[in-house]
């Protein structure tokens, strides 16, 4: 199934729990570890979470960077989360290789919080769900 602009499909058969996500032109696997009874051909749901706030940062960071013209030769941004009992906690650690100035260093730290991804993940997020025939 193709999915339009802004949408996403997931697309699960019998294969635990192997699943095609497609979204635009783009095809990609989700699965379950095999300790979780998974074949591994994927990463897990969660892992495109903190993917999508990875990406979002570094290239919020690169755009900034570019238009301001800093010397930034590298960004890195590395995401894990933990679960709580009443919320969940993305950690973000940047890394930038360049020849900036620690000004420069620390408004790129400021920037990394305007990201889309980061943006909705700060803020109450409702989910509609439902079964159509």
């Amino acid at each position: 199934m193709i999915a339009d602009n802004g949408t996403v499909v997931a697309s699960i058969g019998r294969d635990h729990y192997k699943t095609e996500l497609t979204a635009s032109t783009h095809t990609l696997l989700a699965d379950e570890p095999t300790g979780n009874g998974g074949t591994d051909s994927g990463p897990m749901p969660g892992d495109f979470m903190r993917m999508a706030l990875a990406s979002c940062t570094a290239i919020t960071l690169r755009m900034y960077a570019d238009r301001k013209k800093l010397d930034v030769e590298r960004i890195d941004v590395k995401v894990n989360s933990e679960r709580t009992e009443y919320k969940t906690i993305f950690k973000c650690e940047i890394t930038i290789a360049g020849n900036i100035t620690d000004e420069q260093r620390a408004r790129l730290e400021e920037i990394a919080h305007k990201c889309p991804v980061h943006n909705v993940l700060s803020h109450p997020i409702e989910v509609d769900t439902w079964i159509v025939h």
